[in-house]
């Protein structure tokens, strides 16, 4: 008899955009700041890598031991990832010694939404 468990297949959730495309409607103060503290997050180019390392990552969550080398120290690799915890961008797991994270499932969607149109 096998120890594996069957996890059911739950089916993907609708992202609905927080805000409006940019051109469509001028962004409420509630939803500026929400995006802002998003885009701030990523503003810095450490945390833009970490932050890609996550999303790219083999299923879409990595352990902070695959993603930790770029090119400062593991102390200034938490307070980033803390940040973008905060920021609403990231989400982690601990198991065991390790954290594991993932992107929130709804801010890639919600970030391209808002921009989507910005360029015409």
């Amino acid at each position: 008899m096998s120890n594996s468990n069957v996890l059911p297949v739950l089916e993907p959730e609708t992202v609905v955009p927080c805000c409006p495309p940019l051109t469509a409607a001028p962004l409420s103060e509630e939803d500026s700041a929400r995006m802002a503290a998003m885009f701030k997050a990523l503003g810095d180019p450490v945390r833009l890598r970490l932050f890609s390392r996550v999303a790219s990552h083999d299923g879409g969550e990595a352990c902070v031991c695959d993603i930790q080398d770029v090119g400062v120290s593991q102390p200034t690799v938490s307070h980033h990832l803390k940040k973008l915890r905060e920021a609403g961008l990231l989400t982690s797991e601990r198991r065991g010694t390790w954290v594991y994270y993932r992107v929130e499932p709804s801010v890639l969607a919600a970030m391209a939404g808002m921009l989507a149109g910005a360029g015409h």
